[in-house]
């Protein structure tokens, strides 16, 4: 059954998909998942073919260098479309991403490419997940670049193990075909400080990049090497040198010179020089929900980040350590829906060993018991025995009542720091229910009362 939603086709209620996924074995399911697919691609007529699409997949990262490379690509002249778990864009306009997915259904996608075409955009750049991958949401869409961020544990309960994951974001990479566009060079850029590396390179790509901080890595063969040095973070952001060149950038955060590297090699791909995508680069304020520093002219810093995992979550502690404020004040939940339950007391853990007060609240529970996600997070600090609960971590289920406790305990140079939700536009309780939601815009009122 299909029918129209802003514009778009999309195919089948939840409803349906949900019935079909209990009746029919995970093989049939994922045929259907093919099926709805090939349909999109077909009724939206393969708009992929007349752009060049850069895919960017992994676990950290991937919004914020999908937005970068965004600003150099424009930088440069071209029209440019995107979507990721931010925003999306088409040309000149922009808008949140308010649909709980980081990578939109088949025909949703299909037709925001098709939307592209129409909007005479060069480029479309596309966040590309395991979980979409998985559900063929990739399949009809022809790849010429693909970007590797990093790997850490992550969507493990749902695809099985470890390597498995890492299989479904290798296929991004085994989707570039020379046969289709082959005016287009196929080209991959891959971090090669992550353990996982090898493994991507080892896919066939007409060109390979690699970024890296480390001085022992050289060029070989098609590799072509874009390093970053002397990297320093600090509150007014992160300072390095890219081959060589000083770069200052306005994002804060040191895991943030690791997506600029990524969108440098994405620039220098396209035949962009070095010296525009740095001027680029250092123009973009920030990403919304990405280490977003939220200022009504409280003595104190809050931040707003969509940390949900336990190796972004300890980078962003990591970063707010190395400013050196005075206490950090941590506002953390943790998803239900069945999603990755094993990270519950690792993000508590965290919070724990980095965090001076931490309240712990609900987030998107779906159909699991909020309390209990609390009490697994929760179980997590109480590997640290001198945080003491009602001194030192709260449990709040309501969130604005949580942020309102952090807001209340923060003084001058302490740093609030509110991690799992990011930009998101809305909260999924029960039922798949969507109610509106977004830590900003609760900060900043809280904040001007």
């Amino acid at each position: 059954m299909l029918n129209h939603s802003r514009g778009a086709l999309t195919f089948a209620p939840n409803n349906m998909k949900r019935l079909l996924k209990k009746l029919l074995p995970v093989q049939v399911f994922s045929l259907y998942h093919l099926f709805v697919a090939i349909l999109a691609a077909v009724i939206y007529r393969f708009p992929s073919k007349r752009l060049t699409v850069i895919g960017v997949t992994g676990t950290n990262g991937k919004s914020t260098v999908v937005n970068l490379a965004a600003k150099i690509l424009e930088a440069a002249g071209h029209r440019v479309g995107l979507t990721s778990t931010v925003n999306f864009k088409v040309g000149e306009r922009t808008w949140l991403n308010d649909t709980k997915m980081t990578m939109r259904g088949r025909f949703s996608l299909q037709a925001l490419l098709r939307r592209m075409v129409s909007e005479h955009c060069d480029y479309a750049i596309v966040e590309t997940t395991s979980e979409g991958i998985k559900q063929y949401r990739h399949w009809g869409i022809y790849y010429d670049v693909a970007v590797f961020t990093n790997l850490t544990p992550e969507h493990i309960e749902s695809h099985g193990s470890f390597e498995k994951y890492r299989q479904a974001k290798g296929k991004l990479f085994q989707a570039l075909n020379s046969r289709v566009k082959p005016k287009i060079k196929k080209i991959s850029i891959v971090n090669l400080d992550d353990p996982a590396a090898d493994y991507f390179l080892s896919f066939p790509a007409q060109q390979k990049y690699g970024f890296t901080v480390k001085e022992n890595i050289a060029p070989s063969g098609n590799l072509k090497i874009v390093r970053g040095s002397n990297i320093t973070d600090d509150t007014e952001g992160v300072k390095l040198l890219v081959n060589g060149q000083p770069v200052k950038l306005a994002l804060r955060g040191r895991f943030n010179a690791y997506n600029a590297l990524a969108a440098v090699c994405v620039g220098l791909a396209q035949n962009i020089s070095l010296d525009k995508i740095i001027q680029a680069l250092e123009q973009v304020r920030g990403v919304p929900g990405r280490m977003q520093f939220i200022d009504e002219g409280q003595p104190f810093e809050v931040i707003v980040d969509y940390a949900h995992e336990p190796a972004g979550l300890e980078q962003v502690y990591q970063s707010l350590k190395s400013y050196q404020p005075h206490r950090i004040i941590a506002v953390l939940g943790s998803q239900g829906g069945g999603r990755d339950k094993r990270k519950r007391p690792l993000l508590g853990e965290l919070a724990g060993r980095y965090t001076d007060y931490c309240i712990v609240t609900n987030e998107d529970p779906y159909d699991d018991d909020p309390i209990k996600i609390i009490d697994e997070v929760i179980a997590g600090i109480k590997k640290y025995p001198d945080k003491i609960e009602g001194q030192h971590y709260f449990k709040i289920l309501d969130r604005e009542e949580a942020i309102r406790k952090a807001l209340a305990l923060a003084y001058e140079n302490d740093i609030v720091v509110i991690t799992g939700k990011g930009s998101e536009q809305n909260m999924v309780i029960r039922g798949g229910k969507k109610i509106p939601w977004n830590d900003e815009q609760t900060v900043r009122r809280l904040l001007k009362k």
